[in-house]
């Protein structure tokens, strides 16, 4: 095995009919369209021949459901990780463009570089890299696999990169159930790769900011 890699994985795409943001809440599970989604990303992990000894995931359901094609091609227990969750953030719960339409919801807007509608980015990097940092040392001998969320898999990117956190998120690079891979290297964390594996051309993907 050339390297040992970290790959987050998001979840697929959830069964959301009303395209509320579901942020954190409970009990929105992924669509059919979302499993086979989800069974792509590990069918892609699984086609790079390489052994992976280490599944974590959100304790979301979408995104345990999202690792259990993991769980089931590695022979693996998916392990519950607080620090991949989604992001919490004051429009859980309601339809974004009519959140928007209420003038009282604007003063959550005003720094979008913090962000001022959720947990400030820095948090997110800081809480998403110990998670790593600690999958790493759990898993010598293998890859890594963790399920996470756009939000922070993309924070994350901009993280390693060096890249300022301010950013529209309409414009992520994080499709449901993309992989972005990482290695770890002379004592930091370096990204090597970016796929999207499964097809998400009608995917219903407003779930969260």
């Amino acid at each position: 095995m050339t390297g040992r890699r970290l790959h987050l994985v998001r979840h697929g795409e959830v069964h959301n009919p009303g395209r509320i943001l579901y942020g954190r809440l409970p009990d929105f599970h992924l669509s059919e369209a979302g499993r086979q989604m989800a069974d792509a990303a590990a069918a892609y992990i699984a086609s790079l021949d390489r052994p992976v000894s280490l599944l974590r995931c959100s304790p979301l359901e979408r995104t345990q459901e999202s690792a259990a094609p993991f769980a089931e091609r590695f022979g693996l227990t998916p392990e519950l990780d607080e620090r991949v969750i989604e992001p919490s953030n004051v429009f859980e719960g309601t339809q974004m463009h009519r959140a928007l339409l209420n003038p009282l919801n604007w003063r959550h807007l005003r720094r979008p570089s913090r962000p001022s509608w959720g947990e400030p980015y820095l948090s997110i990097a800081q809480r998403m890299t110990a998670a790593m940092d600690d999958a790493w040392d759990a898993a010598s001998d293998g890859d890594v696999v963790i399920v996470s969320h756009q939000a922070p898999i993309w924070v994350t990117h901009l993280h390693v990169a060096g890249l300022p956190y301010k950013h529209d998120p309409r414009s992520r690079r994080c499709a449901l159930s993309s992989v972005t891979s990482f290695t770890y290297a002379d004592g930091k964390w370096q990204e090597i790769g970016y796929a999207e594996p499964a097809l998400t051309g009608d995917a219903v993907d407003v779930g969260a900011v």
